[in-house]
């Protein structure tokens, strides 16, 4: 079970899982390739770690309810998600993520009177679903390597709509810190240093 899909380099990525002699012998059968094994983290496993798929931003936005906007890079445009609590590094916590419209890349390092870039990175795609797939199905797994946000996530979808829902759920791995509350304790734009305050 798995997928293929093109690399940014104009190779190909595999992503396999299932009897390990059977893997064996498929690797054999492609000749010199590179391969990673990956370690169970939940109750998923994530695909090939070290594939970037595109970059991050989380932007902490004053409108008409305070929220935070997190977006991410998928086929050249922001998907994106409001989160009126903000994100978590406590896998207990669930944050509601309600789904907005896409937005251009060139809007990343926004930062005005009611917006502050308030985390940026790369992230790498996961689960068994390539992407956009994931998406479109309801259950997105990804890795954030950010300043702020690091390590495993999930997007789950709860309901569909005009504005469908999900809930963003920070995975249990290294980088999770249960009983933290990041947004409180790292409230500072990491590209001006400014608070939305």
């Amino acid at each position: 079970m798995g997928w293929v899909k093109a690399a940014p380099d104009a190779g190909l990525l595999l992503h396999a899982e299932g009897d390990p002699a059977a893997i064996e012998a498929l690797l054999g059968e492609l000749g010199e390739v590179d391969s990673e094994s990956v370690r169970v983290e939940g109750h998923e496993q994530f695909a090939i770690r070290g594939v970037p798929a595109g970059v991050f931003v989380v932007q902490e936005h004053q409108a008409t309810a305070h929220h935070f906007d997190l977006r991410l890079e998928v086929d050249g445009v922001m998907r994106s998600w409001a989160v009126p609590k903000g994100p978590s590094m406590d896998p207990a916590v669930k944050r509601l993520a309600v789904e907005v419209e896409d937005h251009s890349v060139s809007h990343n390092d926004y930062e005005g009177p009611a917006v502050i870039v308030w985390d940026r990175g790369t992230y790498e795609q996961g689960g068994r679903v390539a992407w956009p797939a994931a998406l479109e199905r309801g259950h997105a797994v990804f890795v954030l390597h950010g300043e702020k946000l690091r390590g495993g996530f999930a997007l789950q979808r709860t309901r569909d709509g005009t504005k469908p829902q999900w809930l963003l759920i920070k995975r249990r791995d290294e980088c999770a810190r249960p009983g933290s509350d990041v947004v409180a304790e790292l409230p500072a734009s990491v590209v001006s240093g400014r608070t939305l305050a």
